[in-house]
């Protein structure tokens, strides 16, 4: 069981270290979106990725100790957590002490990443926002009517009314 409670532990370290590289991503995404800077854009999220891969593979990890765990508990592994796993180490203080150490840093952790993906949420739906207002501003002034000025081999110089409709002279 000691041995199962260290690989949990390295695991639930790992994972910490893994949001806060996350973390990090998520700060230098606020970054490049504020910017504009697509291209670090993509290179951040390309990183993100790579990065919410190791996260999955060490939840995976980590249900399969809690399992073996549970296992020899005699628990059932499907409802085995880590805060009933805290629960169960009443007479370990020193394991139970450094489980919910680590427990209360992963979800510090975790609480940051979700409040730093709201945010950038937010923030990319500002940016999609003026470029759709863009866009439709483009859009506008390509559909406004041309004059009748020709140039001297009589051609259309294609020169859009200004904002006021008409030019006149007084």
């Amino acid at each position: 069981m000691a041995s199962l409670m260290e690989e949990l532990l390295d695991v639930l370290g790992k994972e910490e270290k893994q949001y806060q590289e996350l973390i990090t991503l998520a700060t230098e995404k606020t970054d490049a979106v504020v910017q504009g800077n697509i291209e670090h854009l993509t290179d951040v999220t390309t990183r993100e990725q790579d990065a919410a891969s190791v996260l999955l593979n060490l939840s995976n990890k980590r249900n399969r100790v809690l399992t073996d765990m549970a296992t020899v508990l005699g628990q059932s592994p499907e409802e085995m957590t880590i805060t009933k796993m805290i629960g169960y180490l009443n007479k370990q203080p020193k394991e139970q002490e450094a489980l919910t150490r680590q427990r209360d840093r992963l979800l510090e952790a975790g609480a940051k990443m979700q409040q730093l993906n709201r945010q950038n949420e937010a923030l990319l739906k500002q940016a999609l926002e003026m470029v759709e207002f863009d866009l439709t501003l483009l859009r506008s002034t390509r559909q406004a009517p041309e004059t009748a000025n020709y140039d001297k081999n009589a051609y259309n110089t294609g020169d859009i009314l200004g904002s006021s409709g008409f030019d006149a002279k007084q």
